[in-house]
C-alpha cells in the first residue's frame, strides 16, 4: 500500500508539472496557442512593408510560409498562409501576432519553430507594424 500511494504521489506531481508547463506554452511558445500582444500603433510610426516588413518576413517566415513553396517544402504551413507580400500578410495580422510578435500583453515565440528566430526587440517592431495595418 505505501508503493501504491508512493507511485499515486508520483503521479500527481507529474500532472501537475504538466499542466504547469501546458499552462506556459499557451502563453506565447505555441505556434497556435499565442496571446494577443496587446501592441498598439505608436503616433511616430515609421514601420513600413519596404524598410522592416519585407526584411523580416524573408528572413523569418517566407522560408515556409511563400505561395513559391508546396507540399512538404512548406513544413506544414497552410497553404493559405503565404506571406511574401503585404497583401498575404494582411488577413492573417492577428494570426501572425499571437504566434510571432511581441507586446505589452505577450511575447510569441511560437514562431518561427526553428533558427534563425528573431530577437525579442524585432518581435516588438513586428506587433508595432502589424498594430498599424501593416503599412507598405
Amino acid at each position: 500500500m505505501v508503493r501504491k500511494a508512493s507511485s499515486s504521489n508520483g503521479w500527481l506531481l507529474s500532472v501537475a508539472a504538466s499542466l504547469l508547463v501546458g499552462c506556459g506554452e499557451t502563453q506565447g511558445t505555441a505556434p497556435d496557442g499565442g496571446m494577443p500582444t496587446g501592441s498598439s500603433c505608436p503616433p511616430t510610426q515609421t514601420l513600413t512593408y519596404a524598410n522592416f516588413g519585407k526584411p523580416f518576413l524573408t528572413s523569418y517566415c517566407t522560408r515556409c510560409h511563400s505561395s513559391t513553396l508546396s507540399g512538404d517544402a512548406r513544413n506544414d504551413a497552410p497553404e493559405d498562409h503565404n506571406f511574401d507580400s503585404v497583401l498575404g500578410v494582411r488577413p492573417f495580422v492577428d494570426h501572425i501576432d499571437e504566434a510571432a510578435a511581441a507586446g505589452p500583453n505577450a511575447v510569441n515565440t511560437g514562431m518561427p519553430p526553428s533558427d534563425p528566430r528573431p530577437s525579442s526587440e524585432e518581435r516588438h517592431k513586428l506587433g508595432e507594424w502589424l498594430a498599424c495595418g501593416a503599412p507598405e
